[in-house]
């Protein structure tokens, strides 16, 4: 039923990624947008790198050079000293396994045990780890909006030597994002789309390290950007030659993978129809690729399209809320085989979207609450419900 065909067998891993560059990058928020989301077109060119729609995207980011500054500044280095490089094990300078290697937006265990222990147990970080059962969920909400520098500046008697410090820092992980393409439609090339994470905390400005990589660290056609393909694990389409219906569901950021489904089901034909639910905060500043679903809904590879936006009106519309408004339609298509979709935050998002489907399985179905359940627990046995959240 459904096109499940893998990867290719890649050559590219954590271990030996590409070497690709950013060949376009643009916004899709407009200036009045509470966010800045961008698309990311990188150039796969002489690599052989394939990808499905429904995969994701491995990319491993450096870190800010002003905050690795900062980072060395309040451990009284300058970034000259030898250091065993955190990933290859290479003597290399501290700041070269700071900028590549060790994450220094994320706090190690190790790294709060050894400033207590060179403070005497004088730090406040003491508490938070002396009890014998450590209440793992207080020291979570302290180190929240934390980064290493933060411990460093609140604990200055604490001293380390270069070596010492690397070993105890977590390192500095790849970050997975949702392709937003189809190689069919765009050979040698693979798309993203990604809100550029940006806060403020303990007085400080933040900002997520691979999305601020991209926005604001990267030269066009020239920043090197490791990646490699991360296979979707079942988040796929159906054959093109069914007529199989399909329903996406992907607020925010969440379109990428839908966008990929659309260029692929325009650049194969598919034959079943397509109902894309899109919601964001604002339509004029937030309707992100609208000339694209557009054309789409004139052509066909689109059947219908609902929006929600949730700061358009007094109170808040967000897509589950529009899932309800046509709960008849969307159980018709659930009747009819549709395959429904979800992609976006785990937290909330995809739950309020889950408790959605069984109110309109009950109330459409006429179903209790165990056999809604029942349904549900069908569709995803038939892999008739998909989901790809984080």
């Amino acid at each position: 039923m459904s096109n499940e065909a893998p990867t290719a067998k890649s050559i590219y891993n954590v271990k030996n990624p590409f070497i690709a560059k950013v060949k376009k990058a643009y916004d899709l928020s407009s200036p009045g947008s509470p966010k800045n989301t961008r698309h990311y077109e990188l150039d796969l060119a002489g690599s052989g790198l394939e990808y499905i729609p429904g995969d994701s995207l491995a990319v491993q980011p450096t870190n800010d050079t002003a905050l690795v500054d900062a980072t060395l500044a309040a451990l009284g280095f300058t970034g000259d000293e030898i250091v065993k490089h955190a990933k290859s094990g290479v003597e290399v300078p501290l700041r070269k396994t700071l900028t590549e290697a060790n994450s220094l937006t994320e706090v190690d265990l190790k790294l709060v045990k050894a400033i207590v222990e060179k403070t005497g147990g004088t730090s406040p970080l003491a508490q938070l780890i002396e009890p014998v059962e450590m209440d793992k969920d207080v020291l979570k909400k302290y180190l929240w909006g934390r980064f290493v520098i933060d411990l460093l500046l609140e604990n200055p008697t604490a001293k380390f030597e270069p070596q010492e410090f690397v070993s105890v820092l977590k390192k500095l992980n790849i970050r997975l994002y949702s392709i937003s393409s189809s190689l069919k439609a765009h050979p040698e090339e693979v798309h993203l789309t990604i809100a550029t994470v940006k806060y403020s905390s303990h007085g400080r400005e933040r900002g997520g390290v691979a999305s601020t990589f991209l926005a604001e660290r990267v030269t066009l056609n020239e920043t090197p950007i490791p990646v490699f393909v991360n296979p979707g694990k079942g988040f796929r389409l159906p054959d093109p030659a069914e007529e199989t219906p399909v329903i996406f569901c992907g607020p925010g950021t969440g379109i990428a993978p839908f966008r990929a489904f659309l260029e692929e089901r325009k650049m194969t034909g598919a034959k079943g129809k397509a109902w894309l639910f899109f919601g964001e905060v604002n339509e004029a500043t937030c309707f992100f690729y609208k000339d694209e679903f557009e054309a789409y809904l004139k052509d066909g590879t689109l059947s219908k399209l609902t929006t929600a936006w949730s700061r358009d009106q007094a109170e808040k519309i967000y897509v589950q809320h529009k899932m309800l408004e046509q709960s008849a339609e969307l159980w018709a298509w659930l009747e009819q085989g549709a395959i429904f979709y979800v992609c976006g935050d785990a937290a909330r998002m995809a739950g309020d979207v889950d408790k959605a489907l069984h109110k309109i399985i009950e109330k459409e179905g006429g179903k209790t609450e165990e056999e809604a359940v029942a349904y549900m627990a069908a569709l995803k046995e038939a892999k008739r419900y998909r989901r790809d959240v984080y």
